[in-house]
């Protein structure tokens, strides 16, 4: 990984994307954040087609009051099949959570997680 990678987080939560924000961008990662899965789509959409996608993908699987990280993974990976997407959740035992691979995702956040191990977690993702 050369630093500066881009990711694209989604979070109906502020305080979440705030703090997720400030830690990946003391990590080197350049970072858009999105409210619910209908936003990140347009962002995703909107960075392939101006030449500049998004590495990865940081999606909250639920979000009460708009479009969650299931549904938005499916939309994304019809712009891109090569989408690079993390499902994040604190319902640990929610099946997507379990099995994220067989939903599309490529790899899984529980939260609340510590540093190292969202920042190892991406890097790994993002360098395979």
């Amino acid at each position: 990984m050369d630093g500066n990678q881009k990711v694209l987080v989604m979070d109906d939560d502020e305080m979440i994307l705030t703090l997720v924000t400030s830690i990946l961008e003391l990590h080197d990662f350049l970072v858009e954040t999105a409210t619910d899965g209908q936003v990140a789509i347009e962002k995703y959409q909107r960075a392939m087609a101006e030449g500049q996608p998004f590495d990865l993908v940081i999606m909250d699987l639920t979000i009460p009051t708009g479009m969650g990280g299931k549904e938005a993974l499916i939309e994304i990976l019809k712009i891109d099949p090569a989408a690079k997407c993390v499902v994040s959740s604190g319902h640990s035992s929610d099946p997507i959570m379990t099995k994220f691979s067989d939903y599309g995702f490529k790899g899984v956040i529980t939260k609340p997680f510590m540093v190292a191990e969202l920042v190892g977690a991406l890097k790994d993702i993002i360098d395979n």
